[in-house]
């Protein structure tokens, strides 16, 4: 693990940070991270802190995972002085071929990237449909993908309900799969990806609480979560509703 003292820094915060609120984690599979070499972090969306247990998974294997991240955030000072130093990469969501181009540049050094392949968080907690650039990075940068799934964070800070921070002993299940490279097509890789962490999230599931009715738990295990079907109205109308900000500000700053 190379000298980063920020990135040193934030590894002791965090694991500080989850014994301070009893976060309770269980790590699954952790043999499948390589040691050494490059790899995408295929990871699950079903938080605004996945990246945590994902990052501490690589971490208690000796090493660090670069995220990629919305451009937006570097205009938060702190966020932006963060970015700088731990290897984060900016992405502009409307021309993304840079941090697409400086990924896959990470990966052929020997990094591990971490990539959300739905790209944003799902309401339903199941996995919505994925992304090519988790499948592209790893074909192009000729390295393995590694699926990740993260268990349990939703019930501390997720979309549409309250974050739930402090000392609550929200237990958090990390399943990691076996590595497997990038098939002849990119319909197959993206097939056989959706199948691991499929299987890896029902393994999850099936292994931790489903009190009926839990706003955090999928309509199909007892939950009162959006189906699929009602999470992506939910999408559309937040999307519709950023473009429509967006468009106004742009209409202010041209006046």
């Amino acid at each position: 693990m190379t000298r980063e003292p920020v990135f040193r820094t934030l590894e002791i915060l965090v694991k500080a940070a989850v014994r301070f609120n009893g976060i309770r984690i269980t790590y699954n599979g952790l043999e499948h991270i390589p040691t050494s070499g490059g790899a995408v972090i295929a990871i699950n969306h079903t938080s605004y802190i996945d990246w945590l247990p994902a990052a501490l998974a690589v971490h208690y294997r000796g090493r660090r995972l670069r995220f990629m991240i919305k451009e937006e955030m570097q205009e938060v000072k702190v966020v932006n002085f963060l970015i700088s130093r731990t290897g984060t990469i900016p992405v502009d969501r409307r021309a993304g071929a840079g941090a697409y181009a400086m990924a896959v540049d990470r990966l052929r050094a020997g990094e591990l990237v971490g990539v959300y392949p739905e790209a944003t968080i799902s309401r339903s907690f199941e996995l919505k449909d994925f992304k090519t650039g988790a499948a592209r990075m790893a074909r192009d940068a000729d390295v393995a993908i590694v699926p990740l799934i993260v268990w349990g964070a939703q019930r501390i800070w997720t979309k549409d309900h309250p974050r739930r921070l402090g000392r609550t002993k929200i237990p958090i299940t990390v399943e990691v799969g076996a590595p497997f490279r990038a098939a002849d097509t990119m319909e197959q890789t993206l097939t056989a990806l959706r199948s691991s962490m499929g299987a890896l999230l029902d393994k999850a599931q099936r292994d931790y609480p489903q009190p009926p009715g839990a706003y955090w738990l999928p309509r199909r295990l007892g939950g009162s979560a959006p189906t699929l079907a009602e999470a992506k109205v939910l999408d559309e109308a937040e999307l519709a509703e950023r473009a429509k900000k967006r468009a106004q500000r742009e209409t202010k700053s041209r006046r």
